[in-house]
């Protein structure tokens, strides 16, 4: 069956959530949204595009840090309501310049900092 990207389950403002894992460690690095064009640009040029919410605009990761995200795997799950983007990761992923945006912990009730910047 060939993918019609039209088939997944965009919320009302016609964004998915997409997950972007790194392909070799299965480390979680950031989550953002894509729209059904981010989706097919994606899949047609192997780097990783979003759509930004806040500038309401396509955001291909990378292309102005250099951080880029690379395609390796396309995948989503069974409600079609989400998307896992295994990545070949250049640099960080966060703009914080962290290598994952989920460097933030709680631990016995107090928040923890798990990574610091990349040099």
């Amino acid at each position: 069956m060939k993918f019609d990207a039209s088939q997944l389950k965009f919320d009302d403002k016609g964004l998915i959530p997409a997950i972007a894992q790194d392909d070799e460690t299965g480390e979680v690095l950031m989550m953002a949204w894509m729209n059904q064009e981010a989706v097919e640009k994606t899949l047609e040029t192997g780097r990783v595009t979003y759509w930004s919410r806040s500038r309401q605009s396509f955001w291909i990761k990378g292309e102005t840090s250099g951080h880029v995200q690379e395609l390796v795997d396309f995948r989503f799950d069974c409600d079609r309501d989400c998307l896992l983007v295994r990545i070949r990761q250049t640099g960080a992923a966060c703009h914080t310049n962290r290598r994952s945006c989920f460097y933030m912990a709680v631990r016995d009730g107090e928040e923890v900092e798990l990574m610091k910047p990349m040099a």
